[in-house]
């Protein structure tokens, strides 16, 4: 029979204690390592943000954006009314496509604006090409969709007799039905719905002289995520270099984008060789600072700096593009509208 003396049990005792608090230490690290990934939520908008494979130009930007920039996010879509609460409950770390038109932000970090919006009025009547401010359509009925009308900068604008929407096709259809003779609606929106019109051979719509509204999609973290700074100034970090380089082209659907890339405070053309022709107009660039160009803006394709548009198109593909661009608007679902043009 083997005996154990005291000595031996208080020393085995004494082993296993520190066995046990190294364990738990190594769990402890492990967790911390393996943080939980940050939460964003954002609600969904017709061809920017989506979560059931219609076409999202949001979604498909940021996976680029968070894949570059090594951060673990992860994005969730919910309808608006629940995107608030969520945050303020914790449910959610913050919002991956917010849009400030007037709300008190100090909640939250802020990240640069990635892709602005550029809110214009629109109109089957070419008379809304002299439209320069909201003044301008006083009194007019005009259709807009609740994400923009409910916004304090909005609310402000009492002499217009607002048609509000729920979703874009109900805006658009007031349009349709002739129930308003204008819409605000972003410069890209309306862009999908004149080439759905345009491949139907319908009149497109026709634009104010120039954005009555500018704002932006942009990252916003509650201050509460410990990590929050850290994160935003990794994500501006990236979106500068991507968008210089013209990795935001393809995701974002635009064969040509203007920012100014070299610092002379004027805007250049960013193209990619993924999505930009030889073929495709510069009138269509998009601007991602809101900068103008001149003859002095230089050409990017793939970060490539070239001094003029000829030896910049020599660099770009040569597809046939006679077919026609889809529009990110899905074709079936506004067929009923199409009729009713």
């Amino acid at each position: 029979m083997v005996g154990f003396s005291a000595f031996s049990l208080s020393f085995f005792t004494r082993r296993l204690c520190l066995l046990g608090i190294s364990f738990a230490l190594l769990i402890l690290g492990t967790v911390k390592i393996h943080a939980a990934p940050t939460q964003l939520g954002a609600a969904s908008f017709e061809t920017y943000i989506s979560d059931d494979g219609e076409p999202a130009r949001i979604n498909a930007l940021l996976e680029k954006v968070f894949q570059k920039a090594e951060l673990d996010i992860q994005l969730q879509v919910m309808r608006q009314a629940f995107l608030g609460s969520s945050v303020l409950t914790g449910k959610l770390d913050g919002e991956f496509a917010y849009i400030n038109l007037g709300e008190d932000s100090s909640n939250y970090v802020l990240s640069d604006i990635y892709l602005p919006i550029y809110l214009y009025a629109v109109s089957k009547d070419a008379e809304v090409q002299d439209v320069k401010l909201f003044p301008h359509l006083k009194d007019n009925r005009v259709a807009i969709e609740n994400r923009f009308a409910n916004t304090p900068s909005f609310r402000l604008l009492k002499n217009i007799k607002w048609s509000r929407n729920p979703t874009t096709f109900d805006a658009f259809r007031q349009l349709a039905d002739d129930r308003a003779p204008y819409l605000i609606t972003t410069q890209l929106l309306a862009r999908e719905l004149n080439i759905l019109l345009a491949n139907d051979n319908e009149e497109t719509l026709h634009f104010s002289a120039k954005p009555l509204a500018k704002t932006g999609f942009q990252i916003a973290i509650s201050k509460n995520v410990a990590n929050a700074k850290n994160i935003i100034a990794q994500f501006n970090q990236v979106i500068s270099t991507m968008q210089n380089k013209g990795e935001f082209n393809q995701p974002l659907a635009l064969a040509w984008l203007t920012k100014d890339v070299n610092g002379d405070g004027v805007a250049d053309f960013v193209g990619h060789s993924s999505i930009t022709n030889a073929s495709d107009l510069l009138t269509t660039a998009y601007s991602l600072d809101g900068k103008p160009t001149s003859e002095s803006s230089a050409f990017y394709i793939d970060g490539e700096r070239y001094h003029s548009l000829e030896d910049a198109r020599a660099a770009l593909p040569s597809k046939d593009s006679t077919q026609p661009r889809e529009s990110l608007l899905d074709k079936t679902t506004y067929q009923q509208l199409l009729r009713r043009w």
